[in-house]
């Protein structure tokens, strides 16, 4: 399966291909090929952290890792932010133990099957958020009003990941140690609150408990 081939994200049953992203929690490559015969992994494929929701995932994924963890999973998120920005995010924003890449080119996205939809389809959509938001706001309102409430600076290699990926979707994914997809979440491009919904934590838990076994 090329990687230029996918017209539909990744599902069970699939084989993942290889790819290699910088590291950001430590130096060096981290390489999906890594994992296979020595663990399973759920792999987060997230846009850049300029995102308010993505930025939540990673904390998300970071949660659920003890977790995963004792089923003998491990846990990589992948944003769409060159490595330097992204580093410099989490040196002020630990998160310990949780691998993460950095991705500004998307290869992953690719590679998984993740397609990008135009700003038409992504500005036509509101989002409401009662108890976050105001009133129900289109995506870049929304990511302005959340950015500034939540403290995150917008930064120039942000605005250019913002320019060039903000229809960018995104999901999760559970690699058993052959390389074999077992278990697939995957955004919704709807209004209302299903485009940021995050896959359900006790879902995710059981069937690693199966993967891991």
């Amino acid at each position: 399966m090329s990687m230029s081939s996918l017209d539909r994200p990744l599902q069970p049953g699939d084989r993942v291909p290889n790819v290699v992203l910088d590291a950001i929690s430590h130096e060096g490559k981290i390489a999906l090929d890594d994992f296979r015969g020595r663990s399973p992994l759920l792999i987060g494929l997230f846009r850049g952290l300029h995102c308010p929701f993505c930025r939540r995932h990673v904390a998300a994924m970071a949660q659920l890792k003890p977790a995963l963890g004792e089923k003998g999973v491990e846990c990589l998120a992948v944003v769409n932010t060159p490595v330097e920005r992204a580093r410099l995010y989490f040196r002020y924003h630990p998160i310990p133990d949780l691998l993460a890449a950095s991705d500004p080119e998307r290869a992953s996205h690719r590679a998984f099957g993740l397609r990008e939809v135009g700003m038409e389809t992504v500005m036509a959509i509101r989002i409401h958020l009662p108890g976050e938001l105001p009133e129900p706001m289109d995506v870049m309102a929304m990511d302005e009003f959340l950015n500034k409430k939540e403290g995150y600076e917008i930064t120039e290699a942000d605005q250019q990941m913002m320019a060039s990926g903000q229809g960018q979707l995104v999901g999760q994914f559970l690699i058993d140690r052959g390389g074999i997809v077992r278990w697939s979440f995957t955004e919704v491009l709807e209004g209302g609150l299903t485009t940021f919904k995050a896959p359900n934590p006790e879902e995710l838990v059981s069937v690693a408990s199966q993967v891991a076994h």
